[in-house]
């Protein structure tokens, strides 16, 4: 029998469980701006949601790896591009696309043409310097580091500052051998 191949993620987002997009999209705005209240620094916000963020991504990325039946990656390319295709419609219902890889294959751009964690949003000019998705950079940082890769992410674009599209910048920063904790040996 063959091996199983990687399911797409329009195959996917047709069989997972889901919530109610407008309830997600609000429930996600009151809980920003409760950090914005609480917390009163727009940084320290957007701190709190990369924390977040990372800390749903070191979860998520069992269940990604449980329902996805993806194959290991053989670099970082198709990391990204798993991400982009599979990990974002399984779990937003949006497709990302991949661009902009530096020549060392080290450093790349995940757009995001639709994002339905900003439908109902605007930002007032007190805010200007949130990043409102935030979570999401915690979110992918968290799942890559999982499975060995330390990066940094970085907001390239953001639609509610005026651009054309949600662009993350996703830099591998080293890639982390596995430590197994016992010997198969002894």
């Amino acid at each position: 029998m063959p091996p199983v191949g990687p399911r797409s993620g329009d195959a996917i987002f047709a069989n997972i469980e889901r919530v109610n997009a407008e309830l997600f999209t609000l429930t996600y705005g009151a809980i920003v701006r409760q950090l914005l209240t609480d917390l009163e620094e727009v940084e320290e916000v957007n701190k709190q949601l990369d924390q977040m963020g990372y800390n749903i991504g070191i979860r998520l990325i069992d269940e990604f790896l449980a329902k996805s039946n993806v194959s290991r990656c053989v670099d970082f390319k198709e990391t990204a591009e798993v991400i982009a295709k599979v990990g974002f419609k399984m779990f937003l219902g949006v497709t990302a696309s991949v661009t902009n890889w530096d020549a060392d294959g080290t450093c790349c751009s995940i757009v995001l043409e639709d994002n339905p964690l900003v439908d109902f949003v605007e930002l007032p000019d007190t805010c200007q310097g949130l990043y409102y998705c935030n979570i999401l950079s915690g979110v992918v940082r968290g799942a890559l580091e999982m499975v060995s890769m330390k990066t940094e992410i970085s907001w390239i674009r953001d639609m509610l500052r005026g651009d054309d599209a949600f662009e993350l910048q996703v830099k591998l920063l080293k890639q982390v051998p596995e430590e197994y904790p016992y010997k198969d040996d002894e």
